[in-house]
């Protein structure tokens, strides 16, 4: 049985690569030739796609995902699912959660990949139990990160937990490129060891090892690896699918796809490579390697907004300090997983600590969120002191954080009532409430537009 390959040229390639911009215009002529490769999946929509839709390409999502799922008639399409966060940066009741997986798949979605920055399988039930009950599939996604708390044992007792929750797969998310080869074997067999379930795993090309790494990971009985088509591959992105095809063939682990159909596809994606680098939406940076990645744990995207946080502070000389205090904040904040929006917390108080020139003398709200439980449990416990100079005499919660979140839907709903145009815009304003305000807006105006439009030409047409 050959490895199977999920394509993310649609998703986490360009969102790892030029922040989400591929408009869906340009990915619907292509979708006829990837539907007849055969993939195992489709990564096309969530993560950071719902808000750049919104946000930067004024397209409604939801749209994106139906017309998607009618071009690709025979592969499963897939989604990123932040757990309790949905989409979004805060955690939402469980309503909203169990809507938001609703609509999801019944407009479109086959896979959700679900993950809680925390690894905290609390914040993903709800997410996996609407996922089966609307008879999706589950793969819950656990965030791979390195720390003496992150053993052998510790990945195979949670596989195990994960399969007892009725989840369908396992995904390691390699959000930093932190995994190499011989780890990666070490892993998949204890995941293996742990449970039944398939094992796919996903990584970054930051540090340079992915495709050594993918290699190993197979021969150690990984059934499905993470690819996009190599005009949007390496870098900050994926490893080539083009190449790992090549590199299995004729071997037990031959994926049978057709190279002369991939190259049609890649042929199609390679002058938007072009465009994008031409116009400097591509950084010809994010193409590189950065070993950096491994000696500080810092995935590529918080890499770039530490650079531009110390940019706005004319401090840019304080870039080394700042990379050497991100471990230290992770350790005071229970050495949790850097992946968003943890990432971003421990980031940004990082730099905080660095340009004050006191640990902790300003602290985030974010950061007092994590402090307090609001995130939900961290695999160690935080640093009593920082905790008490950063919360005082706050109570932290050892709950579930949505347990405390009554029902949000019938107020979303109240507050949007005059824009909605479809169930689905509820939604779009529960996870972005300004975004969308601003989108409907927008698509209130265009279509009023093309009401005028029309109008002139039945008079022009009919003169009075």
């Amino acid at each position: 049985m050959g490895v199977k390959i999920t394509e993310t040229v649609l998703r986490d390639a360009h969102q790892s690569l030029i922040a989400t911009r591929m408009p869906t215009d340009l990915m619907l002529p292509i979708l006829d030739k990837m539907d007849k490769v055969g993939y195992h999946s489709i990564e096309c929509w969530g993560g950071a796609t719902f808000d750049a839709c919104l946000r930067f390409l004024k397209e409604d999502p939801w749209e994106r995902l139906r017309k998607l799922r009618a071009g690709l008639k025979n592969t499963k399409t897939q989604m990123l699912f932040r757990g309790q966060n949905i989409l979004g940066y805060n955690h939402y009741a469980d309503d909203v959660v169990e809507y938001f997986v609703q609509k999801s798949i019944a407009n479109g979605i086959d896979i959700l990949r679900i993950f809680d920055c925390l690894n905290d399988l609390r914040n993903m039930k709800t997410a996996v139990d609407a996922c089966k009950k609307e008879g999706g599939h589950a793969q819950i996604a656990l965030s791979y990160t390195l720390g003496d708390a992150y053993t052998l044992d510790y990945w195979k007792e949670t596989a195990k937990k994960i399969e007892e929750m009725g989840a369908d797969s396992i995904c390691i998310k390699d959000m930093a490129g932190l995994l190499v080869p011989y780890e990666a074997e070490k892993l998949v067999k204890a995941l293996k060891e742990g449970s039944s379930l398939p094992i796919q795993l996903h990584t970054h090309y930051t540090s340079g090892v992915a495709s050594m790494t993918y290699m190993k990971a197979v021969e150690a009985g990984c059934d499905i690896i993470d690819c996009a088509m190599s005009p949007l591959a390496l870098g900050t992105s994926q490893p080539a699918t083009e190449v790992m095809v090549e590199s299995f063939r004729g071997t037990e682990y031959d994926t049978g796809y057709d190279q002369n159909l991939l190259a049609e596809i890649a042929d199609y994606f390679r002058p938007y490579r072009e465009e994008v680098l031409a116009n400097g939406l591509l950084n010809p940076k994010v193409l590189g390697v950065n070993i950096k990645t491994l000696m500080y744990q810092v995935p590529g995207g918080m890499l770039s907004n530490l650079v531009s946080q110390l940019k706005e502070a004319h401090a840019e000389d304080k870039y080394e300090a700042v990379l050497e205090e991100v471990p230290r904040v992770r350790k005071d904040f229970g050495e949790p997983p850097l992946v968003t929006p943890s990432s971003q917390i421990v980031g940004t108080q990082a730099v905080l600590n660095v340009l004050q020139g006191e640990r902790y003398k300003m602290v985030t709200k974010e950061s007092k969120k994590i402090l307090s439980g609001e995130f939900g449990q961290t695999i160690k416990p935080f640093n009593k002191e920082v905790q008490k100079k950063c919360i005082g005499d706050v109570e932290p919660i050892t709950c579930r954080p949505a347990d405390l979140i009554e029902p949000q839907l019938p107020k979303f709903r109240e507050e949007c009532k005059e824009w909605i145009q479809q169930e689905e815009d509820v939604l779009s304003y529960a996870l972005f409430p300004q975004v969308a305000t601003d989108f409907f807006k927008y698509r209130q105006a265009q279509q009023e537009k093309v009401d005028v439009a029309a109008a002139d030409t039945v008079n022009n047409a009919y003169p009075v």
